[in-house]
């Protein structure tokens, strides 16, 4: 095992460099953090593979090669983009400090999930100052876009770049919680069109929100989403997001756009869910007068749930009682990961342990707490280094 201590500020010090680096995504700009990355570990010998995805936006893979080059690797992974600031009235602090106070460091991302990164990351460099080089090969994938559309994750499947992996671990904010399972998500696009006329003869018209509220009381109503709960992550849901529509006041709407945010648990797929949604739209079409609409798919990611008796689940449950104490059982996230990109095509045991809180994730003044982030470091150390003793029979044939 390893005795090097954990060299708390340049930990700290990485992870404020990212934080200062503005990430939002859209647009992403993850570039700047992926030279940032590359830069720093370059110096400690580890291999480097930068993707270029688009102008400003790329993915970038870290290895430290094992011993047993035919063992399946173990994969940590990381998201590099954030979710917008939102009103910068509402922060205390500069949302891009990186700033350390009262034992916490502030900043966009600094929970989810550049706290995680940069654990990740500082746990492969600590394993190859120590000199004791794991069993099992371990790659760092970090990514664009997840908070969008998950293009870098699913540029990473396209070309196969993790094919050969054994287990992953996703440090996604858990509150170094070990979570083996999270809900899928849909996010679906409704686009009521109606007809314009003068506000004063709304009867020459097809007001297209009213079309569109009475769509909406027809999905809320769906039983679909009443009969179903899972023990870990309880029900699905659906979340009414956006509504847009109309001209002016005297105007008639001739269009109404709604967005909804369906969350998926086991017992209900997301392809059911859009059977629902277009039957619901298909009866209206029959039932009112002048309806027309259309229904577009944004964003569609399946659940994912790790085995409860996988034996990778279980060193990660025990692993995390040695770090921190606490005697704990599987856990389920109500937020997705790229594992539902990664699960379906690798087959693979993933779990998500990070040392942001979840409930501070895309909030104003967001936070990680430091002894958090040292403590997830410590987790990331241990479990390379012990994920051989179960990737020992998983050879590569």
């Amino acid at each position: 095992m390893i005795t090097l201590a954990i060299n708390r500020e340049r930990a700290i010090k990485f992870l404020e460099k990212l934080i200062k680096q503005n990430t939002v995504n859209p647009p992403g700009n993850e570039n700047v953090i992926v030279n940032i990355i590359s830069e720093h570990v370059r110096k400690y010998d580890l291999n480097v593979k930068i993707k270029m995805l688009t102008e400003n936006r790329s993915n970038i893979m870290i290895e430290l090669e094992g011993k047993k080059p035919k063992l399946r690797p173990l994969i940590f992974s990381g998201h590099l983009d954030t979710v917008p600031t939102g009103d910068i009235r509402n922060w205390k602090v500069d949302p891009f400090s990186g700033g350390v106070s009262d034992g916490k460091i502030y900043g966009r991302g600094s929970c989810d999930m550049k706290s995680g990164v940069a654990g990740l990351i500082e746990a492969m460099i600590n394993i190859k100052e120590s000199g004791e080089t794991p069993e099992a090969s371990i790659i760092f994938v970090g990514t664009a876009g997840e908070e969008v559309d998950c293009i870098g994750a699913k540029k990473i499947v396209e070309e196969r770049s993790i094919e050969q992996a054994g287990a992953m671990v996703i440090a996604e904010p858990s509150n170094n919680r070990v979570y083996n399972t999270h809900k899928g998500v849909l996010w679906i696009e409704i686009i009521i069109y109606g007809k314009t006329a003068h506000g004063s003869a709304p009867s020459e018209g097809v007001n297209a929100i009213n079309h569109a509220m009475e769509v909406l009381r027809r999905l809320k109503s769906i039983k679909l989403f009443k009969n179903i709960k899972h023990d870990l992550l309880g029900r699905p849901t659906l979340n009414i997001s956006m509504i847009e529509g109309g001209v002016q006041t005297n105007v008639v709407p001739d269009q109404c756009r709604i967005t909804i945010d369906v969350r998926t648990v086991p017992g209900i797929e997301n392809e059911k869910v859009l059977e629902e949604f277009k039957a619901v739209l298909q009866i209206a079409e029959r039932e009112i007068k002048q309806f027309r609409s259309q229904l577009n798919i944004l964003h569609n990611l399946p659940y994912f749930c790790c085995p409860k008796h996988d034996k990778f689940l279980k060193l990660a449950l025990d692993l995390n009682k040695k770090v921190t104490g606490i005697d704990e059982k599987e856990k389920g996230a109500n937020y997705y990961t790229e594992g539902s990109v990664y699960y379906p095509v690798l087959g693979i045991p993933i779990i998500i342990y990070g040392p942001g809180d979840e409930q501070l994730a895309h909030q104003s003044n967001e936070y990680v707490a430091v002894e958090k982030y040292i403590e997830a470091i410590h987790y990331y150390i241990e479990i390379a280094q012990k994920y051989s003793d179960i990737s020992s029979t998983k050879m590569i044939i």
